[in-house]
């Protein structure tokens, strides 16, 4: 086959201005990573060793009793809710998502609910609100809302910490004295990368993080922590589906020899990785744009860092605030550059693009940089026929 894969397929490539998002296709997987599956292609495997094998190895790398790799983070919540609420018990596994007779309630603070924590509901489950959005949830809310039917308490990272919320220690401190279990989504929570050994250090018994976020493919993942609960999602994933004696929940969440390999290399690399050169790169790609801007008529640009929870702040620097002076202009270069081809894709927020050379080529970080010099000198001040709209972020 010669030519683009892209063009042969019917569509266009996409020059990623916007970093690691699941509908983009998540990160650029290394030389080192690809290597790796390559080698994994060349041989069969029972994936029940090497699931094994990788989870102690992944685990001593992140500090955990024991880990299972997963086919990204939402499965993983949807394994470890099941896993909490059946543990080891064979017959309990084939029951769900009915939840009759099991403890069948995930607690999650009120100020905590966010568009991920449908997933545990596909377990089975069912989430239980502690205190109000309106007031936060207090540590006696918290322990009011744990009965007899609480199969564990579920953290969203990212969300630890919020004003009105308890945070980790506190949760599981509460939720240990009535034995019940933690689960944290770590999926983005990878750097420094000490963080990612915090999570079961202050307490959670499962951690769950996405592959994408730290140069794995984009459907891969990983849960760490108790390694009874581990034993359980081994369980109740595919693997115990088609090898054990119940036909289990997790059989959609299969897994393949190669990407297993990926996940267990990339999370490897990541934790040796020179971040500071990392940082250092993306400055430089940012300069690179920038440097293509100088001159551009009303235009303003300044480097910043656009964080996982989508904020600007002034740094590590990963990314240029490309201000055009209008709403209408800033969508209408928006959609002039999804409209090209390579399409580029890059953040609009009002009057502004957000360039994100997190995942670019240096040639894709000069392409981004002229393409934009054209169309913001050939562009509307005003944006007078910029109508129409773009995506501000991609899920």
């Amino acid at each position: 086959m010669t030519g683009d894969i892209y063009e042969w397929l019917g569509t266009k490539p996409v020059i990623n201005a916007r970093g690691i998002y699941t509908d983009l296709g998540g990160s650029v997987l290394a030389p080192g990573v690809w290597a790796a599956m390559e080698s994994a292609n060349q041989h069969f495997a029972d994936l029940r060793e090497l699931l094994d094998a990788t989870g102690h190895m992944i685990a001593g790398l992140v500090g955990a009793e024991a880990a299972r790799v997963t086919p990204g983070a939402s499965a993983a919540i949807v394994l470890a809710c099941g896993a909490v609420m059946t543990g080891l018990d064979g017959a309990r596994m084939e029951q769900l998502p009915d939840t009759t007779g099991l403890p069948g309630e995930i607690v999650i603070q009120a100020r905590h609910r966010y568009k991920y924590d449908r997933m545990v509901r596909m377990s089975g489950a069912q989430l239980v609100e502690a205190g109000d959005l309106a007031a936060g949830t207090s540590a006696d809310q918290l322990a009011a809302a744990i009965g007899p039917g609480t199969a564990a308490v579920f953290v969203p990272g990212h969300l630890d910490g919020a004003a009105g919320t308890v945070v980790l220690e506190d949760v599981a401190a509460i939720a240990h004295d009535r034995s019940v279990p933690v689960l944290v989504d770590a999926a983005y929570l990878n750097y420094p990368v000490e963080l990612m050994r915090s999570f079961t250090g202050r307490g959670a018994d499962l951690a769950i993080f996405s592959a994408k976020y730290f140069g794995g493919p984009n459907v891969g993942g990983f849960v760490c922590g108790s390694r009874q609960l581990i034993q359980a999602i081994a369980g109740i994933d595919f693997t115990g589906f088609e090898s054990g004696q119940h036909l289990v929940l997790g059989r959609p969440f299969k897994l393949d020899r190669q990407l297993v390999v990926a996940v267990t290399v990339a999370l490897r690399d990541w934790l040796t990785d020179d971040h500071a050169e990392r940082f250092h790169r993306y400055q430089r790609l940012v300069e690179v744009i920038a440097g293509h801007l100088d001159g551009a008529p009303g235009v303003q640009v300044k480097p910043m860092s656009f964080t996982m929870a989508e904020e600007l702040v002034p740094e590590p620097v990963n990314c240029l605030l490309v201000q055009t002076g209008s709403a209408g202009r800033a969508n209408q270069v928006d959609r002039r550059l999804r409209n090209g081809s390579p399409a580029i894709y890059a953040h609009l927020r009002g009057d502004s693009l957000i360039v994100d050379v997190e995942v670019l080529s240096d040639d894709q970080a000069d392409f981004v940089g002229t393409r934009l010099a054209q169309e913001l000198t050939t562009s509307d001040p005003k944006g007078i026929d910029g109508a129409g709209s773009s995506l501000a972020t991609a899920d």
